[in-house]
């Protein structure tokens, strides 16, 4: 468990886990609220069970996480955690829908999905994440400096 909250105090996690939480939440709020052009919860499970077959137990866990696990980021609560969770419905997402194309479609090109270079920069952010933890003003940061005055 100690693996979890140790990390340095440096600013660079601070930066991606900052950045990736808002970037995920929107998306996570898209599903959850149905705010931001997004169609909600009980729309999202009927359509994601038309269009990629999937199972309302697997889209709402796709809804929790992705609504919950940037707020853990922000926070740096279990910042490793929240990066894992967020990694796992990313590569869902470019296998489900996004490995057809590399590229954006920037242009809105018809019958052109979007690429999947977009979910490499997601992936290497929580590939960062999970090695280094929190970093500065985190949760996890907090959680092991008390845990090594408690041992002293």
């Amino acid at each position: 468990m100690r693996f979890l909250f140790q990390t340095s105090d440096s600013i660079i996690p601070l930066i991606l886990r900052i950045g990736l939480g808002i970037i995920i939440f929107a998306h996570g709020a898209q599903k959850m609220l149905g705010i931001w052009g997004g169609s909600g919860p009980s729309k999202t499970v009927a359509n994601w069970q038309i269009w990629f077959d999937l199972s309302p137990t697997v889209t709402w866990l796709v809804i929790i996480g992705e609504f919950f696990s940037p707020i853990l980021l922000i926070a740096g609560f279990l910042t490793r955690v929240g990066a894992f969770i967020i990694s796992v419905i990313i590569i869902g997402a470019v296998l489900l829908v996004h490995r057809g194309q590399f590229y954006m479609n920037w242009y809105m090109e018809a019958n052109r999905s979007e690429g999947f270079e977009f979910h490499i920069l997601i992936l290497t952010v929580t590939l960062c994440l999970m090695v280094a933890g929190g970093g500065k003003f985190s949760i996890d940061r907090k959680m092991a400096l008390r845990s090594i005055t408690k041992r002293s």
